[in-house]
């Protein structure tokens, strides 16, 4: 006895086209990871961008670690002005390294923390299936979370430098362990905390299910959605939107002019001078800064208008989905009976008899 064993594809195989689909769609988290830098890039080029959340740091700052390391014969930091703004911390002790026994930081554009919250906000923002009202207050929870978090690391300053400098006092060696931890916090610490609280909220919101299952809208009225489909002029778009971006960079990195006011002002800063030429070279340095804002802005909007699209639920409360494409074959090959007793007779009952008989 033999058996006849017929073959047959699974239909739960993807083809290439619905793999290339799902790697697009998944794309769009790291890249608009990469417009979300580019533009806190340009952000942060002009000094003191931040200056109202750094000004605010800055006192906070102060504020807790005179309450808590502060004592009867000096306090612990003072709180004074940097490029005009008060974001500059001095710490005190008789152990700190100098003749003046003190440390003196700022709170910089970069140290804000606004970098991490503009991190965790796109990631939040880009996960698919959550709704708009959830993800907004997620996003609120995580940034204050995050600002806190920041001012605890500011806080961390003033004992881990202390105590190194008592055990080795008046040397500038006893200052390494503060940026150290500065640098580690500044490189990997944040980014591994950042990641960890996506990861906590993901799973907390039901995020694996609601990713499965995008396609019910819930109570949502709206989301925004990556583009599925593109035209030709789109794709000119998105060239000349990155275009501009090439162009605004050139004009920061590699224009002669505006690197040689770059460099005039950071010996203005690092001196703590105020001429009429820092005040010249930070005119041609904002000048260029404004020139590459205003090329970086524009394509950026091109680039968002261009790459996303805002979806809204039919009647049924369903979102649409991309239909997939048929062939002319395929429709043809559906439509051809697959039986010739399926097929309709055409003609007289007689004519059809006599020739079956045959």
């Amino acid at each position: 006895m033999s058996t006849n064993v017929k073959s047959s594809s699974s239909k739960d195989d993807l083809a290439w086209s619905e793999v290339g689909q799902l790697g697009l769609r998944y794309a769009r988290i790291p890249l608009a990871l990469l417009l979300v830098e580019a533009f806190y890039w340009f952000l942060t080029q002009p000094s003191d961008t931040l200056a109202p959340i750094q000004v605010t740091e800055a006192w906070i700052w102060n504020e807790i670690t005179n309450l808590l390391y502060s004592d009867g014969e000096y306090v612990a930091s003072t709180l004074s002005t940097h490029n005009g703004w008060m974001t500059r911390i001095d710490f005190y002790h008789p152990k700190f390294p100098g003749n003046y026994d003190t440390v003196g930081l700022y709170v910089s554009d970069e140290c804000a923390g606004v970098h991490e919250m503009i991190f965790l906000s796109t990631l939040v923002a880009m996960t698919e299936g959550v709704p708009q009202r959830i993800k907004i207050r997620s996003i609120l929870v995580m940034c204050s979370i995050v600002y806190v978090l920041n001012i605890m690391r500011l806080v961390m300053f003033y004992p881990i430098a202390r105590n190194d400098c008592v055990a080795n006092p008046n040397q500038a060696e006893c200052l390494g362990g503060m940026w150290e931890f500065h640098t580690a916090v500044y490189e990997w610490g944040f980014l591994l905390v950042l990641v960890t609280m996506w990861v906590l909220w993901f799973w907390r919101v039901g995020g694996p299910a609601r990713t499965l299952d995008a396609s019910s809208a819930g109570d949502e009225k709206w989301r925004l959605k990556f583009r599925q489909s593109w035209s030709k002029t789109q794709f000119l778009l998105i060239a000349g939107a990155v275009l501009l971006m090439v162009f605004a960079v050139q004009n920061v990195t590699s224009n002669e002019e505006a690197m040689s006011a770059k460099e005039t002002l950071e010996f203005c800063y690092f001196s703590e001078l105020v001429t009429s030429e820092c005040g010249q070279a930070q005119n041609r340095w904002d000048d260029a800064i404004g020139y590459a804002w205003s090329l970086s802005a524009l394509g950026i909007v091109v680039l968002g208008a261009t790459s996303f699209v805002i979806q809204r639920p039919d009647e049924n409360g369903k979102w649409p989905v991309k239909e997939s494409k048929v062939t002319p074959k395929e429709t043809a090959a559906k439509q051809e009976p697959t039986s010739r007793h399926s097929s309709k007779k055409s003609g007289s009952w007689k004519k059809n008899k006599s020739t079956e008989e045959e």
